[in-house]
């Protein structure tokens, strides 16, 4: 097995230090450098603890030999493309964040920004969490097993109001939702 540590550390922006201080309890960047790297043993307990620092699954820390996972090759610079200097791995945005379930509205009719075929993928959100998805994209749940998607442009107290992505429509308001998901990736054919 191969531990993917240092690609995840890496495509969330931590350091080796910020790492260890998450540790519960904290260790050193030391000990975490030896692990990316295998110089150390990772144990369960090790796992663990530095997933629950990387708030992701224990199970995304490691990878069989075999399986050849996906490589972010290049860069999309204002010169063009341009070569990493050594292949990394990619791991996709859904697995980094594993905090809440996910969830997926496929776009069948072209709407403001969304094409035909796009897929959004959103987090689910408690409705406490609700106020961090300001201007961003969700889906609302309504009464009889309906839904409300649009731009969430305001929260006052239980109610949320949405403006839909299509030209010319009215602002939709939503009391008490069960839950709200935000718009996390968007999948497109090309």
């Amino acid at each position: 097995m191969i531990n993917r540590i240092r690609s995840i550390r890496k495509q969330k922006g931590l350091t080796l230090a910020e790492v260890a201080e998450r540790c519960s309890p904290p260790t050193t960047a030391q000990t975490i450098g030896r692990l990316e790297t295998g110089m150390r043993n990772l144990s369960l307990d090790w796992m663990n603890r530095i997933a629950a620092a990387l708030e992701v699954e224990s199970g995304l820390l490691v990878k069989e030999e075999a399986a050849e996972a996906p490589k972010m090759v290049a860069r999309l610079t204002e010169r063009g493309a341009e070569a990493l200097s050594k292949p990394e791995e990619a791991v996709l945005p859904t697995e980094l964040d594993s905090s809440a379930p996910l969830l997926c509205l496929t776009v069948e009719t072209a709407q403001g920004e969304y094409r035909t075929g796009d897929q959004i993928w959103m987090r689910q959100l408690t409705p406490k969490e609700a106020k961090t998805a300001i201007n961003r994209d969700v889906l609302l749940p309504r009464s009889g097993g309906r839904f409300a998607f649009g731009r969430m442009i305001d929260r006052q107290g239980t109610l949320i109001g949405l403006l839909p992505p299509g030209a010319g429509q009215r602002q939709i308001v939503i009391d008490r939702p069960a839950w709200v998901a935000v718009a996390t990736m968007l999948v497109r054919k090309l």
